[in-house]
């Protein structure tokens, strides 16, 4: 169970405002302060080798090693994901990276999900062969990973829900599949935050995010995290340490400030894109809308059943070629065209064009990637001003 069970700070906008932090801050500050120190000094020598024999409580010695500012972050991610401990890292690759090189030994076996992070799976296809590490790339369900689980297997990678069709994973199966063989499991829960979706309820071993996206929130800071439990987290805090992979403090405290509204952002996104899901499905110019919150949506029930809301990425389906898109994208006058996500400012983009630009069309069409597609990452502006916006676009093509 987590370590918060006890907590008074049961709801998530209270965790989100509270939890982590010191009620009496120094100075009498409201907010936690920004500490921009890499070395913290000790007033004698006594107090070095206390802390040194763990007899003084205190994590503060060199910045890789631990930071007021980041320390009461991560108190509060943990809060967020009913955890015992957190790891903040300078960006979502760095937390996945890390945690991949914390776990695995030499001759061990990985599954991936083959619907991961674009990034994540050139991980795998660049780095791990280095390391004498197989894997295989899977379909996003629990069948296929049972089918591609060796004596050898040591870890579980998936990512719920997906990018670009967000597609979503049946936990319960895969926690299931991992116990009975002894696999960690590993879970990029980036698109869900924890206002949707709790991984470590389900008995996931580690879940990972990249902060960059909905838990800053605001699209001005970079840095990643892992949540779990103390003894595993603190394995991968050990390899932390000595790879340096840890975020600023200034990023820290953007990260602690967007997180103040995390709860109220995501009430917003997960209705907002919602709404647009729904207007896109209706609309004649769009072939198809993936959304989880779409009865259409082929993981629709198993969404259902282990989030509480569905997040504000919609991928749909022009009926045009990608010059179409463009035309579309180009038409829009409220999103931005940029990538990432789950920023206040709603974002659009064409996969094709922006995540895998190099690739030829045959090359799209072996990712599962449609030249017709286009991926809007929705904001917290009304709901009534983007669809208006999205239908005038859509009457351009």
């Amino acid at each position: 169970m987590s370590s918060n069970e006890n907590s008074p700070l049961k709801g998530m906008s209270t965790r989100s405002v509270h939890a982590g932090e010191q009620r009496d801050k120094p100075q009498h500050s409201l907010t936690t302060p920004v500490v921009f120190s890499s070395t913290f000094t000790f007033p004698e020598t006594e107090a070095l080798v206390a802390f040194m024999e763990g007899r003084e409580e205190r994590v503060e010695e060199y910045g890789r090693y631990g930071n007021p500012t980041r320390n009461a972050v991560e108190a509060k991610l943990a809060a967020l994901e009913n955890g015992q401990a957190a790891l903040l890292f300078s960006s979502g690759m760095a937390a996945a990276t890390t945690t991949l090189l914390a776990l695995w030994q030499k001759g061990s076996h990985v599954i991936f999900t083959n619907d991961c992070y674009r990034k994540t799976r050139q991980f795998a296809n660049e780095v791990l062969g280095k390391f004498g590490i197989e894997y295989d790339l899977v379909a996003p369900n629990a069948d296929a990973i049972e089918a591609a689980i060796r004596p050898e297997t040591s870890i579980i990678f998936t990512e719920s829900p997906t990018n670009p069709y967000m597609n979503v994973i049946d936990l319960v199966k895969v926690v299931a599949l991992a116990e009975k063989h002894q696999i960690k499991t590993v879970i990029d829960s980036t698109f869900a935050t924890p206002y949707n979706q709790l991984p470590l309820d389900f008995g996931v071993d580690i879940v990972i995010h990249s902060a960059t996206k909905y838990l800053g929130g605001h699209n001005d800071l970079m840095a990643g995290c892992v949540v779990g439990r103390h003894g595993i987290v603190g394995l991968i805090k050990d390899l932390q340490s000595m790879l340096g992979s840890v975020a600023d403090p200034m990023s820290c405290y953007l990260l602690a400030r967007g997180l103040k509204t995390f709860a109220l952002r995501m009430k917003q996104q997960n209705e907002n894109g919602q709404k647009i899901a729904e207007f896109l499905e209706s609309h004649p110019k769009v072939l198809r809308t993936y959304y989880p919150g779409l009865p259409s949506h082929p993981d629709h029930e198993i969404a259902t059943q282990q989030m509480r809301g569905f997040g504000s990425v919609v991928s749909f389906e022009i009926d045009g070629t990608i010059e179409d898109g463009s035309t579309f994208v180009d038409a829009t006058q409220i999103p931005y065209i940029a990538p990432s996500l789950g920023g206040v400012e709603s974002l659009i983009e064409q996969p094709a064009l922006m995540s895998f630009f190099e690739l030829t069309a045959e090359q799209l069409e072996g990712v599962g990637i449609k030249q017709n597609l286009i991926r809007m990452a929705v904001g917290i502006e009304d709901a009534e001003d983007l669809i208006a916006d999205l239908n005038q676009a859509l009457a351009c093509i």
